[in-house]
C-alpha cells in the first residue's frame, strides 16, 4: 500500500518541482554575470532607423565639436517672411523689440556661426491668446529640414485653476475649477515632444552665415530671441555637497511647510486639473461622504513633457528635504519617472530622474541616495517645485523599439505583396529567395527585442508583461529567421504581433504618477505617514459604508438658484455632464436667470418616459434620427415657431438641419456633425509612387497598383456585428457615391423611396462592384490596418484624425488627410460631396417653460459654449476627445492645425444632409440586405435593391397611414424639393 501511495504521488511531485522551478526562473531570470549571446551593447549603432531620422541625423555629426560660444539671434531682426508678422516694442514687458507671428507662414533669420559644431536652440516666446492648442512651428536650418522630427516642434502654454478656492454644489460636493491660461513669457528648447531624447535637439553648423527658418503649424507666437547655446550639464550631488560644505551651508532646523498638490500654481496642459480621490483618509482634505478634490495628476499626467509647478515659502535660509505624498498604482513592472526643478532648474544630476515604483497605496517618497535624503539649499523667501514627465532610461528603449516596428512594419509589407493577407496554406512562396534581406532582418529584431527587455527587466528589477512580451516576439521572430517557410502560415501572427508592438509604445511611454501634497522639511524632521492608521481605515470604510445609503453619487449637484427651470436629460457620461453643468453655472444661470436640472439617464428610457408625462423638458446629445421619430408622435416641439429662429439657424450648414426637417417644422438644433474625409499615407504612397486621388476615376487608376501589393482601398462599412438591425445607419459610402451623381433617397416630400431611380440603380450597382469586382475589404479595422499599411488610403470620418494623432504614434508625421475623391461632371467641375451624421438637443413638446428652454438651446448652441465645451473636454480627456461642433464659428476656434482646419472647412461646403422620413430607419437596413446579397449571394445588384426598396416603400406608406399623412403631398421630410 505505501509503495502504491509513493508511486501515485511521486509524479505530482516532481512536476510541481518543474513548474516552481520555471516559475522561479522566470520571475528571478538568469544568475548575475550571465549574457545572452545575443545580448546587443550599443542599439543605437546596431539598429535600423527610418532615413531622416533624429537618430541618423546625430549618428552622422556623432564627432563634430560642440562649441561653447553663444549666438542669440533678436526676434525682430528677421530677414524675410511670407507671414502677418509685426514688430512690437515695449511688449509685455521686453526690453526689446519683439516678433509678432500668425500661426500661419514662415520668418527666416540670417545669423553668423563663430565655430562649425552642434548647437541646441532655445527661444523666448510670449504665449499670445489663440484656440489653448500647444505653439507647433516646423523648423528649417538653411531652407531645409535638417531632419523629421523638424516638422514638428512644440512649445508649451502655461495654465492655472481659474479659482483659488474650490465651489461647492447644493449637495457639498467640491466642482472642479476651470482652467485658464496665464499669457507668460517663456525660454524653452526645440526638443522632441515624443520624449523620446532626454536632451534637447542638436543641430550642426558650419562656421560661417546660415538661415533659421520657423513655419507656423498651429497658434500664434511673439518672438523675443532665439539662441544657439550648449545645455550646461548640472553637478552630481556629490559636487553640490562639497559646495555646501565650502560655503558653510547649515541644515535647518524645525521647520516643515506642506503644499497641497491640487493647489499647483501653474501647469504645462489642462488636463492637469484637481481630481477626487476617496481611497484613503489620510488624503487631505478629506470627507467620508463628500466629492473633495484633494489631488491632481493620476491618469492625466502621464504624457512626456508635462509638468506641475508649486510654490512653496521657505521660512529660512538653509538646507531642506523635499517630501512627496504620491501613488503610482498604474504601471505594474514599470516606474512612473520625473524630473524635479527648483526655480527653473534642475539642482543636481540625480534630479534628472526620479524613479516611483508602482504600489497600491499612497506612499511618502523623499529623494536620496538610500542611506540619507538629498538636501536642497533655499534662500529665505518663496521658490518653485517643478514635477516634469521625462521617460529617464527607457526613452532610449522606446525609440529602439519604435525603430524595431518600423523595420518589422516594412518587411511584413514586403511578405504582403507576395503572399496577400491570406496566404495558400499549401504553397512554398519561396520568400527566402525572393526576400533576401528578411532572415537577416529577423534575426537582427530578435536580438535588438532581446537586448530591449533584458536592459527593462535591469532597470525595473524584476521581468513583468511589459518585458513578457518583447521575450515573446524576440522568440518569434529567431523562428521566423531560423525557418523563413513558416512566415506564410504564421502571417496573421507576425501582424498580431506588429500591432502588440504598438500597443507596447503606448503603454510604455504613459508614466502616470498621482500627488496629494508636497512637504519642505528639515532634515532631521520626521515626515508625515502616507498610510492611514489602521484605526482610521477602519472608520472610514464604515463611514463610506452608511454614508452610501444617503449619498446619490449619480446626481449631477446644482449651484443655481432661480425663479424658472429647466429640466435637461443627457444620456453621455458623468465627465461630460459635469462640463456641462459647470458651464451653466457660469455663463447660462448667472445672466438668464434659469435654473437647469441636468440628470444622467439611460436615453433608451426617454420616448416612453415622455409619452408617460415624465420626461424633461429638453434632451441632449440624442441621435440624427430621433427629433423627426418624436414629431410624428407629437412629442418633440417646433422650434421654427420661435421669432429669432431663423438667426440662430445661421450657426449651422444646411446641411446640418436637413435630418431635423419635418412637415415643414424644425424639431432639433444640431450639435455635433461628422462627415468623411480621405486618409492618406505619406510614405507609402510615396513608395509606389502614387498620386492622391482627386476623382473616382483616379482611384480606379491606382488600384492595380494597390492591389499588387496586395494593399486595398478603404471605404466605410457597416459593421453588422456590433450595429444590428433594424437600427443601422444608411451607408456612408454609398449615400457619398448617390449624392455625388446627383441622386437622392426619397421622392418629394417623402412619400416613397427614390432608390429605385435609375441613378440610385447605377450608383448601387458601382458600390457593390467596388467590393465584388475589385474586392474592397468588408469587414475590417480601418485604424489598424491604416497603421499597419495594410490599407494605406481610405475614406473614414474625420474624428479618426483623433485616434490615429494618439493612438498610432509611431506613423506621426507620415500620414495626412484631404478631400474626398469626386465625381467629375461634364463642365469639368469635381463634386466632392458627402453626407454626415451627428447629435442634435431637442425640446420635448410637454416643456412647461419652452421660451425658457429654448435659451438654454440657444446657450448651448452658439459659438462661445460649444468652444468652450470643446476646450474642457479636450482638457478633461486627451486630444482623442476633440469635439466635432457643428456650429461653424466653433469648429474654427478649436485647436485644430491651420492646415487641417481649412481641409475640414472646405470638405464641410460639400457636406450633404440625409433626410429623415416616417418608416426612414428601413432605409440603412435594406441597404444592408440588398448590398449583402450581391457580395455574399452573387445577385443582380438592381434586382435585389429592387425587391429591397418594395418593402421600403410598404414601410413608408404604413407608418404614413400610421400618422395621418398623405401618401401624395404634404408631410415633407426636409422641407424642401426631395433632399
Amino acid at each position: 500500500m505505501k509503495r502504491l501511495l509513493r508511486h501515485r504521488y511521486l509524479k505530482p511531485a516532481l512536476w510541481t518541482a518543474v513548474v516552481v522551478g520555471v516559475l522561479a526562473w522566470w520571475i528571478y531570470g538568469t544568475p548575475k554575470g550571465t549574457v545572452h549571446a545575443n545580448l546587443i551593447a550599443d542599439l543605437d549603432q546596431l539598429q535600423t532607423y527610418a532615413e531622416g531620422s533624429y537618430q541618423n541625423y546625430l549618428n552622422k555629426y556623432a564627432s563634430a565639436p560642440r562649441p561653447a560660444e553663444t549666438v542669440r539671434i533678436p526676434g525682430a531682426s528677421y530677414s524675410s517672411s511670407d507671414c502677418d508678422c509685426e514688430v512690437l516694442s515695449e511688449y509685455e514687458g521686453a526690453s526689446d523689440p519683439v516678433l509678432r507671428t500668425g500661426d500661419t507662414g514662415s520668418v527666416t533669420w540670417k545669423f553668423d556661426v563663430p565655430a562649425e559644431g552642434l548647437y541646441q536652440i532655445k527661444i523666448r516666446y510670449f504665449t499670445e491668446p489663440g484656440k489653448s492648442a500647444e505653439i507647433e512651428r516646423q523648423v528649417a536650418i538653411d531652407g531645409k529640414l535638417p531632419f523629421d522630427e523638424a516638422s514638428s516642434v512644440t512649445f508649451d502654454r502655461v495654465w492655472r485653476n481659474a479659482t483659488e478656492t474650490f465651489k461647492r454644489d447644493n449637495r457639498g460636493n467640491e466642482i472642479r475649477p476651470s482652467q485658464e491660461e496665464v499669457p507668460s513669457w517663456l525660454e524653452a528648447p526645440f526638443q522632441d515632444s515624443q520624449g523620446l531624447y532626454s536632451e534637447p535637439y542638436r543641430f550642426y553648423f558650419t562656421k560661417g552665415e546660415h538661415t533659421l527658418t520657423l513655419t507656423g503649424l498651429r497658434e500664434p507666437m511673439v518672438v523675443d530671441y532665439l539662441e544657439l547655446y550648449q545645455e550646461p550639464e548640472p553637478p552630481t550631488y556629490a559636487e553640490l555637497k562639497q559646495q555646501y560644505e565650502e560655503q558653510g551651508y547649515a541644515k535647518t532646523q524645525g521647520v516643515e511647510v506642506k503644499v497641497q498638490g491640487e493647489n499647483a500654481t501653474l501647469k504645462s496642459s489642462p488636463t492637469l486639473y484637481p481630481v477626487s480621490d476617496h481611497s484613503s483618509p489620510a488624503t487631505e482634505p478629506y470627507s467620508a461622504s463628500k466629492i473633495r478634490l484633494n489631488t491632481i495628476g493620476g491618469i492625466n499626467w502621464r504624457l512626456p513633457g508635462q509638468w506641475i509647478e508649486w510654490e512653496v515659502e521657505a521660512p529660512q535660509d538653509g538646507l531642506y528635504q523635499i517630501g512627496l505624498k504620491v501613488r503610482q498604482d498604474q504601471l505594474r513592472g514599470l516606474f512612473s519617472n520625473r524630473r524635479l526643478e527648483v526655480d527653473g532648474a534642475v539642482p543636481f544630476k540625480e534630479m534628472e530622474s526620479i524613479p516611483f515604483y508602482y504600489s497600491p497605496n499612497w506612499q511618502m517618497v523623499v529623494p536620496g541616495d538610500g542611506k540619507e535624503p538629498y538636501l536642497f539649499h533655499l534662500t529665505k523667501g518663496k521658490h518653485s517645485i517643478r514635477l516634469v514627465t521625462d521617460l529617464g532610461e527607457v526613452a532610449s528603449l522606446v525609440r529602439t523599439v519604435q525603430s524595431s516596428m518600423l523595420e518589422m512594419n516594412r518587411i511584413y509589407r514586403k511578405v504582403l505583396v507576395i503572399t496577400s493577407a491570406d496566404p495558400d496554406p499549401f504553397r512554398d512562396y519561396q520568400l527566402g529567395k525572393r526576400i533576401p534581406e528578411m532572415a537577416d532582418v529577423f534575426r537582427r529584431q530578435s536580438d535588438v527585442l532581446y537586448t530591449v527587455a533584458e536592459k527593462l527587466r535591469t532597470i525595473t528589477g524584476e521581468k513583468s508583461d511589459k518585458t513578457a512580451i518583447l521575450y515573446m516576439l524576440a522568440k518569434e521572430m529567431r523562428d521566423f529567421a531560423d525557418k523563413p517557410d513558416s512566415v506564410p502560415s504564421n502571417l496573421k501572427q507576425f501582424k498580431t504581433d506588429v500591432g502588440s508592438l504598438g500597443t507596447w509604445l503606448l503603454t510604455v511611454r504613459e508614466m502616470p504618477l498621482q500627488v496629494d501634497y508636497l512637504t519642505l522639511a528639515s532634515p532631521e524632521e520626521k515626515l508625515p505617514r502616507a498610510r492611514a492608521t489602521t484605526l482610521a481605515s477602519i472608520r472610514h470604510n464604515l463611514s463610506t459604508f452608511a454614508y452610501s445609503f444617503l449619498e446619490d453619487y449619480n446626481s449631477i449637484g446644482s449651484s443655481a438658484e432661480g425663479s424658472k427651470k429647466v429640466t435637461v436629460w443627457i444620456g453621455t457620461g458623468r465627465d461630460q455632464a459635469q462640463v456641462i453643468k459647470q458651464l451653466v453655472d457660469d455663463s447660462f444661470t448667472p445672466l438668464k436667470n434659469i435654473g437647469v436640472d441636468l440628470k444622467l439617464v439611460d436615453m433608451s428610457t426617454l420616448l416612453s418616459a415622455t409619452l408617460a408625462g415624465q420626461g424633461p423638458d429638453v434632451a441632449m446629445m440624442i441621435g440624427n434620427g430621433d427629433p423627426v421619430n418624436y414629431a410624428m408622435r407629437g412629442a418633440s416641439y417646433d422650434i421654427s415657431k420661435f421669432p429669432d429662429f431663423a438667426e440662430v439657424a445661421k450657426r449651422f450648414e444646411d446641411s446640418a438641419m436637413t435630418p431635423y426637417r419635418f412637415n415643414g417644422g424644425v424639431y432639433a438644433l444640431p450639435e455635433q456633425q461628422v462627415f468623411d474625409v480621405l486618409f492618406y499615407r505619406k510614405d507609402i504612397l510615396e513608395e509606389l509612387g502614387l498620386q492622391i486621388p482627386q476623382t473616382w476615376d483616379d482611384v480606379y487608376k491606382m488600384l492595380p497598383d494597390l492591389k499588387k501589393n496586395n494593399m486595398d482601398f478603404g471605404l466605410p462599412i457597416l459593421n453588422t456585428k456590433i450595429q444590428q438591425p433594424p437600427a443601422l445607419p444608411i451607408n456612408e459610402a454609398f449615400a457619398m457615391l448617390l449624392y455625388q451623381h446627383g441622386g437622392s433617397f426619397y421622392k418629394e416630400d417623402g412619400v416613397a423611396s427614390d432608390l429605385d431611380s435609375e441613378i440610385a440603380m447605377s450608383t448601387f450597382q458601382q458600390w457593390t462592384d467596388l467590393y465584388t469586382a475589385y474586392q474592397f475589404p468588408v469587414d475590417y479595422d480601418f485604424v489598424n490596418r491604416f497603421r499597419l499599411g495594410e490599407v494605406p488610403i481610405g475614406i473614414d470620418a474625420y474624428t479618426t484624425y483623433n485616434t490615429l494623432t494618439v493612438f498610432a504614434p509611431e506613423i506621426r508625421g507620415q500620414w495626412g488627410f484631404t478631400l474626398v475623391p469626386g465625381t467629375k461632371k461634364e463642365d469639368g467641375t469635381i463634386d466632392r460631396t458627402v453626407s454626415s451624421n451627428g447629435t442634435a438637443v431637442m425640446m420635448l413638446n410637454a416643456a412647461k417653460d419652452k421660451q425658457a428652454a429654448w435659451e438654454f438651446m440657444k446657450w448651448w448652441t452658439d459659438k462661445e459654449t460649444q468652444v468652450q465645451y470643446g476646450r474642457e473636454m479636450e482638457s478633461l480627456m486627451g486630444e482623442s476627445a476633440r469635439y466635432p461642433t457643428a456650429n461653424i464659428e466653433a469648429l474654427a476656434e478649436l485647436p485644430w492645425p491651420v492646415s487641417d482646419y481649412k481641409t475640414l472647412a472646405e470638405q464641410r461646403q460639400w457636406v450633404k444632409g440625409i433626410p429623415e422620413v416616417p418608416g426612414g430607419y428601413f432605409t440603412g437596413r435594406i441597404l444592408d440586405n440588398a448590398f449583402r446579397k450581391v457580395i455574399n449571394s452573387g445577385e443582380n445588384p438592381r434586382d435585389s435593391l429592387y425587391d429591397q426598396v418594395v418593402n421600403m416603400n410598404n414601410e413608408i406608406a404604413n407608418k404614413r397611414k400610421e400618422f395621418g399623412l398623405s401618401s401624395r403631398s404634404g408631410g415633407s421630410a426636409s422641407g424642401q424639393s426631395g433632399d
